[in-house]
């Protein structure tokens, strides 16, 4: 099996948002798992993917428990 890698301008264009967003999130240690090769960030495709469905939320109140937040006061 081939695992893919994406750069920190792949993901950022697979999700829209700023390549500095992404260098904010591994310095706060939240986001994808990312490995550093020679001074070069990559993101697995496998590890993106298994962050993805930790987002997957199907209403507001579902968001808020999992981030230990109180809905509705």
């Amino acid at each position: 099996m081939t695992t893919r890698h994406l750069s920190q301008s792949d993901l950022s264009d697979r999700w829209t948002i700023s390549p500095r967003t992404l260098e904010r999130w591994r310095w706060a240690g939240c986001g994808p798992r990312y490995l550093k090769i020679g001074g070069r960030v990559v993101y697995r495709l496998e590890d993106i993917e298994a962050y993805e469905n930790t987002q997957a939320f199907n209403n507001t109140a579902e968001f808020a428990a999992a981030r230990g937040g109180v809905h509705g006061r």
